[in-house]
């Protein structure tokens, strides 16, 4: 069986991750490869890539797009393995700057250029096909909503007639981005993109008037619908959790037509036999991150010198903690909103639970994102000693967290699956979690983990506020419990070969149940 993938990111490749996503599109191609699947990887190059040493040209494309035809590259990618990995090359796919996966683009203006970028990627895919530039495959696979618009191609588009009956897949990797830009009257909206397309209701935003919204369109378009974990799938069908991002309704037919599935994602343990560095060496290692970072700037965020300042500090009175809660995370409103959250006396859940650690205890945090969630950390750091709050990301540091950690932190609101948990479960260490998505499907409560569940935002962070006691007593007085949750945090394995499996018999096997016509 021949599957073909569309994906903006694989981190198999240098550069080429930014979130979840890219650990999916690197590992999950070679454990369907073990099954005997034959996989073709379809993603834009950014520029870098087509400057990549032993990339070979295979054809170059014309692609009808914006009312004109542009001249797209196909090539392939030397020493991808067990799949074949094929890269678009556009100007357009350089738009960001040379390798930037994503733009930042203004908030009255949401997703403009990434959105034209990636109608560009899903048009050059459509014609590679039609021209069979790229082998016509037994199902197209298509990765969350930079890919969603090759399945209102294939179905609807006059041009790709002939490729209408290709099975689809759309796997949803964050419902929360959609990628939703104008019907028209944009240089950046489905009318500019493909003029004599004639959109139905179901290509339509049902929130916004006048809207395209791609990721709506796959769900309905698609013959099969997947969330990254099980319990995922369910909350996004509930209106009362409102996880569905308005699209409830859509992917609540889909589960009622048997298209929705849930799989968990897996992870990869080939490499988890890393060693913890003593506490002074991971200050060394914050410490040269730290330097870096602030090399890179004219002005010294202020993050960054109240965490130099506590590195300093902690290494001049020679700290070592005797527990060591760790996080590292995106900061996010989905990811940390609930740290955010206000008590009744005016302070944020993340100060209290600062408040609950002992002189020997700390809480270092690895991430950036969203300013009000990054200040949030950066305020706490410099009211509270026990925080070490590193603004950024570094594969180093965040290796050192997981394997250093005593208790992780992931309070996510929702988790379409959720990886960092993984991490620090493979690594052994327990984590703190919400009760949701992914979170819920991997961590086993007073076994790998403390849970937490509540019915409201503000409930829950009392929720986390009182587990987390829960678990730090544990770790000050009952050592055999604590080490016996470490091992069978350890122990625990979600692995890439189950995935496979399911996805062959749940998304990709005509045999056990046809693909709708």
């Amino acid at each position: 069986m021949r599957i073909l993938m569309l994906a903006a990111e694989n981190a198999a490749l240098p550069g080429g991750k930014v979130g979840g996503i890219g650990d999916v599109i690197r590992d999950v191609p070679r454990a369907l490869a073990s099954r005997g699947l034959t996989v073709s990887i379809l993603m834009p190059a950014y520029g870098r890539y087509a400057q990549s040493a032993g990339v070979r040209h295979l054809a170059s494309l014309n692609v009808p797009f914006g009312g004109g035809t542009e001249s797209v590259d196909l090539l392939r990618l030397p020493g991808s393995g067990d799949t074949e990995l094929l890269v678009f090359d556009h100007p357009l796919f350089a738009v960001g700057g040379d390798g930037a996966i994503y733009c930042d683009d203004p908030p009255h203006r949401p997703f403009a250029r990434d959105a034209s970028k990636f109608a560009l990627f899903c048009a050059s895919a459509a014609e590679a096909l039609l021209t069979d530039e790229v082998a016509r495959p037994d199902v197209v696979h298509l990765h969350d909503w930079h890919a969603a618009t090759l399945a209102v191609l294939l179905r609807r588009y006059k041009n790709y007639a002939s490729l209408s009956g290709l099975p689809l897949v759309y796997t949803i990797h964050n419902l929360a981005l959609q990628g939703i830009r104008p019907l028209s009257g944009d240089v950046s909206s489905l009318g500019a993109w493909f003029p004599e397309l004639v959109p139905g209701p179901d290509l339509m935003d049902p929130r916004y008037p006048g809207c395209y919204n791609p990721t709506r369109a796959a769900i309905r378009l698609c013959d099969r619908v997947h969330t990254v974990s099980p319990s995922y799938a369910r909350e996004v069908c509930d209106p009362d959790l409102g996880f569905g991002e308005g699209l409830q309704k859509d992917l609540a037919e889909a589960q009622k037509e048997g298209r929705l599935h849930g799989i968990l994602n897996g992870c990869d343990y080939s490499d988890a036999g890393g060693e913890a560095l003593p506490f002074a060496g991971v200050l060394d290692l914050a410490r040269e991150q730290l330097l870096r970072w602030i090399g890179v700037t004219r002005d010294v965020r202020s993050a960054h010198l109240l965490a130099l300042e506590r590195v300093t500090q902690w290494q001049q009175t020679q700290f070592s903690p005797k527990r060591m809660l760790t996080l590292v995370s995106r900061l996010t409103e989905q990811k940390i909103g609930l740290l955010a959250q206000l008590q009744d006396d005016g302070r944020s859940t993340l100060v209290h639970l600062l408040d609950q650690l002992r002189e020997d205890e700390c809480l270092i945090a690895l991430g950036n994102g969203q300013p009000d969630a990054e200040q949030l950390f950066t305020q706490a750091q410099a009211e509270s000693n026990r925080l070490l709050y590193l603004c950024g990301y570094s594969e180093a540091l965040s290796e050192q967290l997981y394997l250093g950690g005593g208790l992780f932190l992931m309070p996510s609101r929702f988790e379409p699956c959720g990886i960092a948990q993984m991490l620090a479960m493979r690594a052994g260490q327990p984590c703190l979690v919400n009760r949701t998505g992914g979170l819920a499907d991997t961590v086993e409560d007073g076994v790998t983990g403390f849970v937490f569940d509540a019915e409201d935002d503000p409930a829950r962070s009392r929720a986390m506020l009182k587990r987390a006691k829960q678990a730090l007593t544990q770790l000050r007085r009952h050592r055999k419990k604590q080490r016996a949750m470490r091992e069978a945090a350890g122990a625990a394995r979600f692995s890439w070969s189950v995935v496979a499996e399911q996805y062959q018999a749940l998304l990709y096997d005509l045999g056990r149940s046809s693909l709708r016509p």
